[in-house]
């Protein structure tokens, strides 16, 4: 996760963060001409397919084939992405549209959820990260293109749309039906619960940082400034831009190194560290929470393995999805340009996060989710991507698995429910801070 461009194309893949550098005409000149054989291959298929082929075939159709069958034979987040994928990419970065609020992948050919925006249609319907959508408005849509299906889910808010879903652990299909609306790119939230504020972080678009300090301001004006934990809510969150998930994680750390990315080349190695001249901790050592999810990938693995390294808060949830790579996109023309995979990213302890993603410090299910149980501890990450890169730091065998069988948390949803707990992830976090906060105060003060 690198950016410094567009990196949310929540139509294509995961979120990834990019680079934007302009396309370098020496290399594509400097090909290995040992690849021109190997080449002559790929203009013999093409020439038998125009003159053969049952029917007449467009060159945009080829040509366009031709360059996703080689990058899909690297890794599940390099692309290319044509005039309307770039248009998908700004309106998913800095725009609004009309649709669900879910980010969804192609997997063998079904549409899979990577995560529904909180607070979106889909997320108020119930979808999760991990279901397929099978159907829409009752037809069979497995096997078709994943801009067909975005297609046909994107339309003019105050329309209604039905999805056919297969979660793992129902035996029965899930039917909802969701009207559309205007999704706007609100990436920020924030409450005051007692006197703890959380800010919730869903996607790191553009202005991240600034509308997180902005939130934090709004928080200390409603406590009275007499605030005594802080919770930083990443569940969920896909990802983004890296300038930003720097820029939030320097809100919160006084020193040291943010995140570092290593690739092939040394051009393509950099350190990100907090920003001396930045006001330091705007909570000054506020104890703080940082929760996530099996749905928390990229940019936010980046804010939460800093924060985590450089012993600044406490992580509590689950493991993250585990996307540890990073992106830079290449114009090739005008409007087409390359997203390719170019670099890894490390924790400032020098961890990789891809494949296993980042464990928490306190692991809590969430058992308010009446499905969680079903779904029979397994969830969609990054080791469940076809052509995933693989860790090359950390070998861990125990990939497959969650903790959700945990003797603390033995209520269930209803339990919980009638208690007013929604959210039992959030109200650990928030009682956690209610109990460690007097002390933690009281120490500073000394």
């Amino acid at each position: 996760m690198a950016f410094k461009f567009v990196p949310l194309l929540r139509a294509a893949a995961l979120v990834s963060a990019v680079a934007l550098i302009p396309a370098s005409t020496a290399g594509l000149a400097a090909v290995d001409a040992r690849t021109g054989p190997e080449f002559s291959k790929l203009l013999a298929v093409y020439e038998r397919i125009k003159t053969s082929y049952v029917e007449p075939v467009d060159d945009d159709k080829l040509i366009k084939g031709a360059i996703n069958g080689m990058l899909a034979a690297l890794d599940p987040h390099s692309s290319y992405l044509d005039a309307r994928d770039f248009e998908n990419l700004r309106t998913q970065t800095d725009g609004s549209y009309g649709g669900l609020g879910l980010s969804v992948t192609m997997d063998d050919g079904a549409v899979k959820v990577i995560a529904p925006t909180k607070g979106s249609p889909a997320d108020a319907a119930g979808v999760k990260a991990g279901d397929y959508i099978t159907h829409i408005n009752g037809k069979l849509i497995y096997g078709g293109t994943l801009d067909e299906a975005v297609d046909q889910m994107r339309g003019p808010p105050g329309t209604a749309i039905s999805l056919t879903l297969f979660r793992s652990g129902r035996d029965e299909p899930i039917e909802v039906k969701i009207t559309r609306q205007i999704i706007e790119l609100k990436p920020v939230d924030w409450k005051v619960e007692g006197n703890v504020g959380v800010i919730s972080v869903s996607s790191f678009s553009a202005n991240v940082g600034s509308e997180a300090l902005d939130a934090f301001k709004q928080i200390k004006a409603k406590t009275g400034g007499r605030i005594t934990g802080l919770v930083l809510d990443l569940r969920g969150n896909p990802g983004g831009l890296l300038d930003q998930a720097v820029a939030l994680s320097d809100l919160f750390l006084d020193h040291g190194v943010i995140v570092s990315q290593r690739g092939r080349y040394a051009r393509d190695s950099e350190t990100y560290s907090a920003e001396s001249m930045t006001p330091g901790d705007i909570a000054k050592g506020i104890p703080m929470v940082v929760l996530i999810n099996e749905g928390s990938a990229s940019a936010s693995e980046i804010v939460a393995g800093a924060l985590q390294d450089q012993h600044r808060a406490v992580l509590m949830g689950q493991r993250s999805f585990g996307k540890g790579s990073v992106q830079t996109l290449m114009p090739l023309t005008r409007d087409t340009a390359l997203k390719l995979t170019t670099a890894r990213y490390y924790t400032p302890s020098g961890r990789s996060v891809q494949e296993g993603g980042i464990d928490p410090d306190i692991a809590v299910p969430q058992i308010s989710d009446p499905d969680l149980r079903k779904r029979a501890q397994r969830f969609y990450r990054e080791s469940d991507l076809r052509g995933h890169l693989i860790n090359e730091i950390k070998d861990d065998k125990d990939l497959e698995r969650d903790k959700v069988q945990d003797p603390r948390f033995k209520m269930t949803p209803e339990e919980l429910k009638a208690k007013g707990i929604d959210d039992f992830q959030l109200y650990y976090a928030l009682q956690t801070l209610g109990r460690t906060a007097p002390q933690a105060l009281a120490a500073r003060k000394r």
